[in-house]
């Protein structure tokens, strides 16, 4: 499969798994928020998060997608899937402790 394939797949994927916590979370460029999708943002509708999907075999460079993401208050996650392992999410960790201590990283 190609690269642009999987990764819209991928996106696809996320956006359906998403949805069990945000309801209308869509990816970007479907929905016509092309703003969004230019600045490294990949699903919609995921307030106050903003995730940019990667499905790549070597590590992507985490530090900077998430620097080059908005920065208007948002939480920026970066979703990385390598091949059938299991996707992580990479956030900053201010961004970490802020979810832990508004109890968001309760199961």
């Amino acid at each position: 499969m190609k690269t642009k394939n999987k990764g819209l797949k991928f996106e696809t994927e996320m956006a359906f798994r998403l949805r069990e916590v945000f309801p209308n979370c869509r990816g970007s460029r479907f929905m016509g928020k092309y703003w969004l999708d230019s600045q490294k943002v990949d699903l919609t509708d995921t307030e106050p998060f903003y995730f940019q999907c990667k499905n790549l075999a070597r590590s992507p460079a985490y530090h900077r997608i998430l620097s080059e993401m908005p920065q208007n208050g948002h939480i920026n996650v970066l979703l990385h899937k390598r091949g059938e392992k299991n996707t992580v999410a990479v956030l900053d960790f201010e961004d970490f402790l802020t979810l832990l201590k508004n109890g968001k990283g309760t199961k």
